[in-house]
């Protein structure tokens, strides 16, 4: 009896981004890529705000917030101001920057 082998495709995560979500440009990649980034953000001020041995309430309190507010930036910064997320990393005494980037403009702030 002969079996088969059947061979198994392999992918890189961005093509198997462009079949399952949609290429890059496309509504639902973007919105992809910005709550991914967002959760990254939310764990970066999660990280920071341990590594200064702080609590949510105790950051919350910093920057004129409740702990409820922190822990929802922690979770996912998408539903957050600019301000806001200044105002955190302000706090916790962390340098940021980050580009903005409008057609061929590229704006940076560092």
């Amino acid at each position: 009896m002969e079996t088969k082998k059947k061979k198994m495709k392999m992918m890189t995560l961005d093509q198997m981004k462009d079949k399952d979500i949609g290429k890059i440009g496309t509504e639902e990649r973007d919105k992809y890529e910005f709550d991914l980034r967002m959760e990254v953000l939310g764990e970066m001020i999660k990280s920071v705000r341990k590594e200064r041995k702080l609590t949510q309430e105790q950051l919350g309190e910093l920057i004129g917030v409740q702990k409820s507010q922190i822990s929802k930036l922690e979770r996912s910064a998408k539903n957050v101001t600019i301000e806001t997320i200044l105002k955190v990393f302000n706090a916790l005494k962390a340098n940021i920057k980050f580009s903005v980037q409008m057609n061929d403009a590229e704006f940076k702030v560092a």
